[in-house]
């Protein structure tokens, strides 16, 4: 399968923080305070998409 068809399920909390219009150091607080949907992988922190256009979408 090439690297074209692997559709992302996740965003980095930066470009979570980017599509929310939010800076990175707010993402990363809101993500620690559960405002923002985060799963940790190791030491990574990563934001389900799914989970955030549904939080949008309730946001709406």
């Amino acid at each position: 399968m090439s690297d074209q068809q692997i559709t992302r399920a996740t965003i980095t909390i930066v470009e979570a923080a980017h599509r929310l219009g939010i800076g990175r150091n707010q993402a990363y607080e809101a993500a620690k305070r559960g405002e923002i949907p985060s799963i940790k992988i190791g030491k990574r922190l990563l934001v389900p998409k799914a989970a955030l256009e549904k939080m949008l979408g309730e946001a709406a």
